[in-house]
Formats: C-alpha cells, structure tokens, sequence
C-alpha cells in the first residue's frame, strides 16, 4: 500500500525521543517475549481502529479481557474516538488511552502487539496489510475485503510477516456449529451434498429519495472515511443507520462491500458451508445464480440465489432469507441458519438452535479418535491465546480468504448473468477476460495494493 505520510510519520513518530513523547511508556510485550509470544504474565497491548457500533462493542470485550490493556483508539469521527476513549480511561481509572484519526499514526507505534480492525469493508485490506507490515497481530472483522485480488494480498501480507490473524465469523466459536461439522465430518449423515444456506435480508427495497450534497459535519474526516474508494460528496444518507434498519446504508453500496450477500451478514453463513464442507483450503470450481439488485444510491444485491459446485462434490445453494423460506420448509423459521444434506440424513443449524434427521444424532458423542473441531467457545479469546502462544486462530487468513473469494464469485456471476467456472490452483476465472478483469477494483489516489 502507498503510505503517503510515510515521510510525515518518520518524522514525527520514529525519531526516539518524539515518539516517547506523544505516548505513555507502555514496555511492547513482543520485546519481553521469545519468537514474538507474549511472555504469559504480560499484558497484550491492544489498539482499536474502526469504533462504530460493532467496533464499540469489541473495546467494551477486550475491557474485559484481564490480560489485554487498551492503549489506543483510531475512528475518523472524532465523536466515536472520544467516546470510546473515555469508556476506556474510566475502565482503567486513567488518561492513558490515545487518539488517532489516521490508522497509520497508530500502527507506527512500537508498544502494540495487537488491533481490532472494525471498519467499513473497503478499508479492511488496507488497514490490515499496514498492520501485518508493522507486525501487528490483527482481529479483523468480516469480510476481509471487497475483492478476490484484496483477499489475495492479505493473504499474502499475514504470511509474508508472521502475524496472528482471526476472522471476526465467530460462529466457528459456537458450540452448535461445531457440533454440525463434527457430526457431517464423521459421516453421521453419510456423504454430505448439498449445503443450504440462508443469509439475513437486505432490508426494504423501497427507494431511497437522492441527497442533495452537504457539508461535512465537524469531527468527520470525510475524505478519510472514502479512502480508496470513488470520491463522492458527502450525503448524510450515505452513512446513515436508518431506524429500525439492521445495518447502516453504506453496507448495500458496492463501493464498500457485497451487501447482505457479503460482509453484512452472508459471510458467516458461506464460512460454515466452507468449513463443513471442508473447504477452508479452496474455492467453488463453478458459480452461477440470479438476484434482484437496489436502483437507487443501493446497487448491491437485495435478494439472490447463487449455487456452488466443489470439485468434492458438494453443492452450496446461498440464498437471501426470503428466498431460502420459500423453497424449503427448513427455514420456516429463524433466520441466518445453515442446513447441510447427507445422504442418509441431514443437519439444521442456526444461533438459535439445532436439528437433526434423525432426532438421535443430537445425542450423538463424537469420540476421541474421530475428526474433532478446534475447541473455541469465545472467539475474541481464542485471538487472544492465538497471539500469546503463537498459535493459528480458528477463524485464520486461509478460511478468510478463501470465503471471500466465494462471495466475490457469487457477486461477479450474479453482474455478469451467466455460469462462471473457476481454476482454484491458480486461482483465476477459467477462458472468461471480462470475469478476471472483475477480480480488482481501482482505487482513488493515493491508495493502492502494493
């Protein structure tokens, strides 16, 4: 990535004595640590980058974490930032905790072993493959980008750099699913077919009225917020969280993500068909489906079916909730579920619960010789052991990338209207120009993958 501050921060952050200057003494763990692990009665220094809603509720779990301090806290909007600042001086009855508005001030600093990265989509590749050149372990919330050639270069950077990296899809820290994988893994239900799954809905596809352009509101970096995306004036609407709405606007313009289909909530959904399916290594060999997409300031995807083949065999049918309750009396009710179809039986499972055919797979105990999940029952924990031992997080950058991979073939068949078949060795569209051309997005100057 082009760090255009890079002579800024070296500058004002690199040089000994200022540098010490603008933070608290907090002694770096990885200095006390061998190989880069956090010597065990150490604290993890963890900074937050992206404080909205879903990053607010990370700071207020890693306050709770009596190994971790957080020392620092990055938000475009100075409200969030403040906010969160305090909440973190009053957990710890100090004024320790900086402020940043710029994610590079942050994670030139040499005492953070780890950051939460928490913001929208279309930074989360940047801001990660920076953290990774730093050295920063990282929990980065899904999806991990908004394009194959993005999941691609972070995969690349977390390897390249030796850094601990978790995947916020905690669903794979949920006994339910891991109860699901471990029943299909261990032929409980024969040979797994099919994988139905069932995604959260877009919200209304009522149109929403066009904005007028209007100033920036104070303590927003606006142009910081758009990144490497197109510019566009600001619109209040853009950003907005409409009432009673699940998600924010801004989820459902492709400019920053893959909508519900995606980042909002089909990640997690197509995580656990990946995973189940074993999968977590690879990627559909072929992709076609058909959805209705948002006209307005909206044009991501508002109701779809997409179906995956895999060179095992196994099929993935993604659906929008709607959809899903229409072609199958499994989703009847709940939302956001999972059904996987052997032939000799099948699995339903959601946050809300399980179900089974036949009924006696419930009592079902795996035993110690078969094929076991990696035990997690708290997702942020088991990034934070990850990071103290050095070991691989059950959400890693493979699965990561590979998922996003599946999202951003579902969203290139469903543009293009047509069956896109996959090479998933090299990794690129088979005979099909237009499809790989859709592979990378460009990026407003001066932001770019390296």
């Amino acid at each position: 990535m082009v760090l255009d501050r890079r002579k800024f921060l070296k500058t004002t952050l690199g040089g000994g004595a200022a540098a010490a200057g603008g933070f608290p003494m907090i002694v770096p763990s990885r200095v006390l640590g061998a190989d880069g692990a956090v010597p065990p009665n150490d604290k993890i220094n963890v900074a937050c980058i992206g404080v909205g809603s879903m990053g607010s509720g990370h700071v207020r779990g890693f306050l709770q974490q009596r190994d971790v301090r957080v020392v620092a806290i990055c938000d475009v909007n100075e409200a969030a930032r403040n906010r969160n600042r305090d909440a973190v001086n009053s957990a710890y009855k100090d004024k320790d905790c900086q402020t940043y508005n710029d994610f590079r001030e942050l994670l030139a600093r040499k005492d953070v072993d780890a950051v939460l990265i928490a913001t929208p989509e279309h930074w989360h590749t940047l801001i990660a493959i920076e953290a990774a050149r730093q050295g920063k372990s990282m929990y980065c919330e899904k999806p991990i980008g908004v394009s194959i050639a993005e999941a691609k270069a972070l995969r690349e950077a977390v390897k390249r750099y030796g850094v601990v990296f978790q995947e916020g899809c905690q669903q794979r820290s949920d006994q339910r699913y891991r109860m699901a994988c471990e029943l299909t893994w261990n032929g409980r239900i024969g040979r797994p077919e099919t994988i139905m799954i069932a995604s959260a809905g877009s919200g209304s596809m009522s149109p929403i009225p066009e904005e007028k352009p209007q100033p920036v509101p104070e303590g927003l970096d606006w142009d910081l917020w758009l990144g490497p995306a197109p510019y566009v004036p600001y619109t209040p609407m853009r950003i907005a969280r409409p009432p009673g709405a699940g998600a924010p606007i801004w989820m459902f313009i492709h400019d920053y993500g893959l909508g519900s289909m995606g980042g909002a909530w089909g990640i997690h959904d197509v995580d656990i068909a990946q995973w189940v399916s074993g999968n977590d290594y690879t990627t559909p060999v072929e992709t076609e489906g058909e959805g209705v997409f948002f006209t307005d300031i909206r044009d991501a995807v508002h109701t779809w079916t997409v179906e995956h083949r895999y060179a095992n065999g196994v099929k993935v049918i993604h659906m929008d909730l709607a959809t899903a309750k229409r072609r199958s009396e499994h989703f009847a009710t709940g939302s956001m579920a999972s059904v996987i179809l052997g032939s000799e039986g099948w699995i339903y499972v959601s946050r809300q619960g399980m179900r089974t055919h036949p009924e006696s797979l419930m009592q079902e105990v795996i035993r110690p010789d078969e094929k076991r999940a990696v035990l997690s029952n708290d997702h942020r924990r088991n990034f934070l052991d990850a990071v103290r031992n050095r070991t691989t997080p059950i959400a890693n950058i493979e699965s990561a990338a590979h998922g996003e991979m599946v999202n951003q073939q579902a969203d290139i068949a469903l543009r293009l209207g047509r069956k896109v078949r996959w090479d998933p060795v090299k990794e690129e569209f088979i005979d099909d120009p237009q499809a790989n051309r859709m592979m990378n997005r460009p990026t407003r100057s001066p932001w770019r993958l390296l």
